[in-house]
């Protein structure tokens, strides 16, 4: 029976790694209920009455979500720093709630404040926070000063609580979460593993919907590499450690990424394309064709599973012989002698399998330290001298400097939005006022919220639709959930405490949805309150939607950054750096001296990630612009393609110091030259750069090459694959042309 459950155990946690990387929005949950239950639970002992339980609960919350440093150190001093910025702020909520105009001022002032703090980094977004919602919490509960003594106790428990909970019983360290996020990346990969090895048996009808199944899992396996990317400073030893899991966890990325468009190429019957992996819907290489079913496919299955089973099982000696087995044998096939038979995209295959297993072990070398090696083979020891000599030139690379552009006044992005909601937030409290003379506030929320994390009118008016279609939810949930509760008190406060965690859990997946949860709370603290009415949840509808308008209007008028203005300048951006890290493994490739590629690499992928969050309004599916909207999904997948083939290059040509099978080629300075003249041709078309310039295109740069002089490869087609990324880069760059209309000058042969 135990060792029965123990698998099913390691299941369930590998799926919860797997759903929430590093464990990140349960912990968050977590965290901010204890310190609201704790809360709860000294101020009735301490007899307090409903506002101070609800003002208790509402201080807790924001004293836990607010503060983001992820050293333990800077927590607590935020922490102490924001219980005096809470007292001053809800001391000044009681003394204003009753003069109309100058407490108006006075929030409208606040709130700009608490936005221009942003600008100070984590703490000063922090505080910033603190005193907003505090002082939110004394409109909510009516704050007098005669009650003031009492809020100052339930306050100060508010804070302690989020302490106990922070640093005694939720506790989390830089090293714990970058260990769950690395137990994540294995899950992920696992579970891409698995949807890859559904594509030998998919039939035609279903090739699309597995398809699609690997292109999620894939972006989920991306997002999880970027996450523990952000986490790797503060949560290893030392900066040596930190950039070899950096580099190894980029090699995972990449072959895993690899073998599914190796496995579709095998089912196809022609090569398959990396924008099929990019890009919803994009057309299947012969789709149509039946899956294979013979010795190498049934071989090829069988290896899959173990390499999932690789991924997954932890090292050490309780991993056993068989395991060491199933490594050794899958590292086989980066021999040509052990390759099966098979047709030649079937040993593709294989091949790639043979380049998962080497990232699998570079992955345990780097994270579990040195390995038993008493069972491997020769193929298996050739993969660790390899991996030791790179990791040994790893250690030798210095870090380059990062250089970082800001714009200043009125322009610097911190003082823009402190102004534009300043001003949408006296909309909101004019407006608000008509609708409401006691709950005006709602709006001045609702516009303070959707200029939280966006930098854009569209970003701002997409997360506006998405709060109130949440908040009419709630409401309909609110009504039926007040109802059921009536006034019993503990079982409100219990359901209040559910959705709470249900909203921190569900933030980053949706915010209509943690909007909903907000709602369906509100109503429930309204009950306790004795405030409930139909009429309220109404008119929070109501303020709900005039806030988010009076955000919108404000945004669209008031220093506006239009939607097209920052993609172009993120996509500006993220072609900047496509072309660092192609002309830097170019000409690493053509003999030149290493660089830090992976950084750069790295680089290329946050300022991708970066497009892809700004490009959200124009691919939402309420967007009336179809057209538009194809064409940004359509470029994003092209740069994603692009990006892909970038990371493999820069991989390949750091192998250059350490792997015998490949030599610097000098014709690839040229090759790569032109496909940097195109990417920084089309960077200043979408700049607005006059002359236009424009891509050049010509034989395929395989062709320019052949015969190669990289090296005859021992371990791999490295020639062949060098010769192919070039290609496709090439290629995927002169698609942007089209899209992004920059003109096209054929090149004679």
């Amino acid at each position: 029976m135990r060792a029965a459950g123990r698998p099913a155990w390691a299941e369930v946690r590998g799926r919860l790694a797997a759903a929430d990387p590093g464990l990140l929005r349960f912990t968050a949950g977590l965290r901010t209920v204890t310190s609201i239950a704790l809360t709860l639970g000294v101020l009735a002992a301490l007899r307090a009455d409903v506002s101070h339980l609800v003002a208790g609960a509402i201080t807790a919350m924001v004293a836990t979500f607010a503060i983001r440093e992820k050293q333990g150190r800077a927590q607590a001093v935020t922490l102490a720093l924001g219980l005096p910025v809470a007292l001053a702020s809800m001391s000044l909520g009681a003394l204003l709630n009753s003069r109309v105009v100058i407490g108006d001022l006075f929030f409208v002032a606040l709130i700009f404040c608490a936005v221009y703090g942003r600008r100070f980094g984590d703490r000063g977004t922090a505080l910033g926070l603190i005193g907003f919602q505090i002082y939110f919490a004394s409109l909510f509960v009516h704050a007098t000063l005669s009650a003031l003594p009492g809020l100052y106790v339930t306050i100060a428990v508010a804070f302690g609580s989020a302490a106990v909970a922070r640093f005694v019983l939720v506790r989390q360290t830089p090293t714990g979460i970058l260990d769950r996020l690395r137990r994540a990346f294995r899950a992920r990969f696992a579970h891409l593993v698995s949807a890859q090895a559904e594509l030998l048996d998919a039939g035609p009808h279903d090739l699309d919907k597995t398809v699609e199944e690997v292109r999620v899992r894939t972006a989920r396996l991306h997002e999880t590499a970027l996450l523990i990317q952000g986490r790797l400073t503060d949560g290893t030893s030392d900066e040596a450690v930190a950039r070899l899991v950096q580099r190894r966890i980029a090699d995972a990325e990449i072959a895993a990424e690899r073998l599914g468009l190796l496995l579709l190429t095998a089912r196809s019957a022609r090569r398959a394309d990396t924008l099929t992996l990019h890009l919803p819907g994009a057309p299947l290489p012969s789709a149509a064709r039946e899956p294979v079913r013979d010795e190498a496919m049934e071989r090829l299955r069988l290896d899959l599973e173990a390499l999932r089973l690789l991924v997954l099982r932890p090292a050490g000696p309780e991993a056993g012989t068989a395991l060491s087995g199933l490594r050794n044998r899958l590292l086989g096939y980066r021999e040509e002698e052990n390759l099966p038979p098979g047709s030649p995209a079937v040993q593709d295959v294989f091949r790639g399998i043979g380049e998962a297993a080497r990232a699998v072990l570079g992955l345990r070398i780097a994270l579990d330290g040195p390995q038993d090696e008493s069972d491997d083979t020769p193929a298996t020891s050739r993969s660790r001298e390899e991996l030791d000599a790179e990791d040994a030139a790893i250690e030798g690379t210095e870090e380059q400097d990062q250089e970082s552009e800001e714009e200043t006044g009125l322009h610097r992005p911190t003082t823009r939005a402190a102004v534009q909601v300043a001003v949408g937030s006296s909309l909101a409290i004019v407006g608000g006022e008509f609708l409401s003379a006691q709950r005006w506030y709602w709006a001045v929320l609702t516009c303070w919220i959707v200029f939280i994390n966006t930098a854009s009118t569209g970003e701002i008016l997409v997360k506006g639709y998405r709060r109130l279609l949440g908040t009419v939810l709630g409401v309909v949930a609110g009504i039926g959930l007040a109802g059921l509760v009536g006034h019993h008190t503990w079982t409100a406060f219990g359901l209040v405490l559910l959705f709470i965690f249900a909203m921190f859990y569900s933030a980053p997946l949706s915010y209509t949805l943690m909007s909903f949860f907000v709602t369906a709370m509100l109503g429930l603290l309204y009950t306790l309150l004795n405030t409930y009415s139909l009429d309220v949840l109404v008119l929070r509808i109501a303020e709900t939607a005039l806030g988010a308008v009076c955000g919108v209007i404000a945004a669209a008028l008031v220093l506006p950054v239009h939607t097209d203005r920052r993609t172009d300048e993120l996509l500006v951006k993220t072609l900047d750096r496509l072309a660092d890290v192609t002309r830097a493994a170019a000409d690493q490739l053509s003999g030149a001296p290493p660089v830090d590629l992976v950084e750069k690499a790295r680089d290329l992928d946050q300022a991708l990630a970066d497009l892809r969050a700004a490009v959200q309004p124009l691919t939402h599916p309420i967007t009336p612009l179809r057209s538009r909207r194809d064409t940004a999904r359509y470029v994003v997948a092209l740069l994603e393609t692009c990006a892909y083939h970038a990371r493999s290059l820069a991989a390949t040509a750091e192998l250059l110091p350490t792997h015998p099978a490949i030599a610097a080629d000098p014709r690839l300075r040229g090759a790569g030259r032109r496909i940097v003249h195109n990417i920084e041709a089309i960077s200043a078309q979408v700049a607005g750069q006059q002359p236009v310039a424009e891509i050049e295109t010509g034989p395929s740069i395989a062709a320019m090459l052949q015969p190669g002089t990289l090296g005859a490869p021992r371990y791999g087609r490295v020639t062949d694959r060098v010769l192919r990324h070039l290609q496709r880069l090439d290629e995927a760059v002169a698609g942007l042309a089209r899209p992004l209309q920059v003109p096209v000058r054929a090149r004679a042969v």
